[in-house]
């Protein structure tokens, strides 16, 4: 098994160069590293330009089929590319690749009148690793195939998609890395968060949209395997304490501790 890290970048970040370039360089002196990237804020300025809708619910976009074009669009193509020119320049050996590529991403299509908005059920682990090993860089755009054979592209949150990953990979640590600090509460970063807390911090307000989102995605992962969570700024890439740590909660003693399973993905090759 390899040692590594899931790298999910935000999207809004990516319209700074400054940011990227700083980013780019930190993840340099890392080690094996996978990157989910989003690209929200691009997508929403496109969408805008073709008069289609931006409405998000509990931070996910509301898809129609013009709209899921625009996300492949933009996610497969200038902020994949941006990404991938950034991390090369700082000396990582980059890949740009979308779900699509190679069956690297399953999903199902969610219900609640989201639209082409995707769940991933299968990730193909083997091709990640065998990119690693060759000593390569993923940077995944988080769109795959409808499993209806249509060609609408899904659209799958870049949260959600980075925990599923990290599952799948039995991460040493997945980072979700954006412009604060941490998960701030009273207007101060939070070192530690226990999962079983996440949903009274939504329903309090502390956590709302995208951080709701990435709250609920940390859960997921560590209750699919990956090792730690943490959610922050830059810093988290060089500081091992920086960020918001998501800490699993303890089984009780008096209750048998059954081996988590993942709900909703499986090792492929």
């Amino acid at each position: 098994m390899l040692t590594l890290r899931v790298v999910k970048i935000g999207g809004n970040e990516l319209d700074h160069p400054a940011w990227v370039t700083a980013c780019a360089r930190a993840l340099a002196t890392g080690g094996p590293t996978v990157i989910v990237h989003g690209g929200g804020r691009a997508v929403s300025e496109l969408s805008r330009r073709l008069s289609l809708p931006v409405e998000k619910r509990d931070g996910m976009r509301v898809t129609t089929a013009q709209v899921a074009e625009a996300v492949e669009m933009v996610l497969s193509g200038p902020v994949n590319r941006l990404l991938v020119a950034a991390l090369r320049a700082a000396g990582l050996d980059a890949i740009g690749l979308s779900g699509a590529d190679g069956g690297l991403l399953t999903a199902t299509q969610m219900g609640g009148g989201l639209g082409y908005v995707g769940e991933i059920t299968r990730v193909r682990t083997a091709l990640i690793e065998s990119l690693l090993l060759a000593g390569l860089t993923p940077v995944i755009a988080p769109v795959t195939p409808d499993p209806a054979g249509s060609a609408v592209a899904l659209n799958v949150n870049a949260d959600s998609a980075a925990a599923v990953v990290a599952a799948a990979l039995r991460a040493t640590e997945l980072l979700f890395i954006s412009d604060v600090p941490g998960v701030m509460a009273g207007g101060v970063p939070q070192p530690a968060i226990a999962t079983p807390e996440i949903e009274r911090l939504i329903a309090d307000g502390v956590a709302a949209d995208g951080m709701a989102a990435k709250l609920r995605a940390a859960a997921r992962a560590l209750a699919g395997g990956a090792q730690t969570v943490r959610i922050g700024d830059l810093r988290m890439l060089t500081d091992p304490a920086a960020g918001t740590r998501l800490v699993a909660a303890p089984a009780s003693p008096a209750v048998p501790v059954r081996p988590a399973v993942p709900a909703v993905l499986s090792r492929t090759a």
